[in-house]
C-alpha cells in the first residue's frame, strides 16, 4: 500500500511539474510574441491613421478613419517606385555574385592547402570583427578615383603623369565590385559559415569525382554545390535582407537617387523643411504617420519574404547546423 501511494504521488508530481512547465513556456512565448509583434502592429496602426485620429484619446490601435494619404504624401517626397527599382538594381546582381564568390572562396579554404592560407583566413576573421566604419573613408576615396585595381597607375606616362581613373560614386558599381571581390556586405561571415559547412562534408565525394575525370572546378560545380543547397538558402536570405536594409554604404556612395533604405532619412529631412513653411501643429500630427507609412513600405517586402520562405529557412538552418 505504501509503494502504491508513493507511485501515485510521484505521478501526480510529474503531472504538476509538466503543467507548470507548459504555463511558463506559454508565458514566455506570449511575452516574446508581444515584443516582436508590437512594433509591427504599432507601425501598421499609425501608417493608415488620419491626423485627426491622433487627437482622439479613445483610439489606441484601430483608427476610425483609414487613409492612404500618408503613403501618397511619402511617395510624392521620395518616390517609392524609383527607390524600389534602385534597391532592386543593387540587390539582385550583388546577391547573385556574392553568393557564388563566397561559395568558391569557402571551398578553397576548406579543401585546398596553399601558402599563406592561415594568414588569409585570419584576415577573413578580421573583416568579421572590425566594423565597416573603419574602412569607409578608404572605400570612398577608392571608388571616387577608381583606377581599375592600380592598373590605371601604369598608364601615368601616357596620361601626362596622372593616373587613369573614373568616378564610380552615385552608381551601383561599388556594390557589384565589392561582391565580386569577396568583400561585399557581410561576405566574411558568409565565407566562414560556408567553409564550416564544406569542412563537414566527406572527402570521398571529391575523390570519386576525380576518379571519374572531373577537375577541381567541375567537382565544385557538379558535386559540391548541389549538396550544399541548405546553406545556400541561408546565405541567400541573409544577403537579401542585409542588402535591402543597408544604409551605411548607400548613404556614402550615392549623392542622389537613393535606395529605399536611405529614402526614409531623406523623407524626414524634407518633412522638417516643410514644417518650417507650414502650420507646425498640423505638420507635427501628420509627420509621424507619414514616416511610419514609409517605414511600412520598407519592411513589407521582408515580412512577405519571411512569411513565404520561413519553412525553407528553418529547414536550412537546421541542416546547416547539423552538417557544419
Amino acid at each position: 500500500m505504501t509503494k502504491g501511494f508513493k507511485f501515485k504521488n510521484k505521478s501526480l508530481a510529474d503531472k504538476s511539474l509538466s503543467i507548470i512547465v507548459k504555463i511558463f513556456r506559454f508565458l514566455f512565448l506570449l511575452g516574446m510574441s508581444y515584443v516582436l509583434l508590437y512594433p509591427v502592429l504599432f507601425l501598421l496602426s499609425n501608417a493608415f491613421r488620419a491626423p485627426v485620429d491622433r487627437l482622439d484619446p479613445t483610439i489606441i490601435w484601430i483608427p476610425k478613419t483609414l487613409t492612404m494619404s500618408n503613403f501618397a504624401f511619402a511617395d510624392e517626397l521620395i518616390g517609392f517606385k524609383d527607390s524600389i527599382l534602385k534597391t532592386i538594381g543593387i540587390l539582385v546582381p550583388s546577391v547573385i555574385v556574392q553568393v557564388f564568390v563566397c561559395l568558391m572562396v569557402a571551398y578553397g579554404f576548406s579543401r585546398f592547402n596553399f601558402k599563406g592560407k592561415n594568414l588569409l583566413f585570419a584576415c577573413l576573421i578580421f573583416t568579421i570583427i572590425v566594423p565597416s566604419s573603419t574602412i569607409i573613408i578608404p572605400l570612398y576615396v577608392k571608388f571616387h578615383f577608381f583606377d581599375f585595381f592600380y592598373l590605371g597607375q601604369l598608364l601615368r606616362p601616357f596620361n601626362h603623369g596622372d593616373a587613369v581613373s573614373i568616378n564610380l560614386l552615385n552608381t551601383n558599381w561599388p556594390f557589384y565590385i565589392m561582391s565580386a571581390t569577396g568583400v561585399g556586405i557581410r561576405s566574411g561571415l558568409y565565407i566562414y559559415m560556408i567553409r564550416q559547412f564544406f569542412s563537414g562534408m566527406p572527402k570521398e565525394l571529391e575523390e570519386a569525382a576525380y576518379v571519374d575525370g572531373c577537375n577541381p572546378f567541375s567537382t565544385f560545380i557538379r558535386i559540391m554545390v548541389p549538396n550544399v543547397g541548405s546553406i545556400i538558402i541561408v546565405i541567400l536570405l541573409f544577403s537579401i535582407v542585409w542588402h535591402w536594409n543597408d544604409y551605411y554604404l548607400a548613404v556614402m556612395f550615392y549623392v542622389d537617387n537613393y535606395p529605399l533604405s536611405v529614402g526614409v532619412t531623406v523623407l524626414q529631412d524634407r518633412l522638417s523643411l516643410l514644417a518650417e513653411s507650414m502650420n507646425a501643429e498640423n505638420m507635427a500630427l501628420a509627420e509621424s504617420s507619414i514616416l511610419e507609412a514609409a517605414c511600412f513600405v520598407v519592411i513589407m517586402p521582408l515580412l512577405l519574404l519571411y512569411i513565404f520562405a520561413q519553412k525553407y529557412f528553418t529547414e536550412s538552418i537546421t541542416r546547416s547546423g547539423l552538417v557544419g
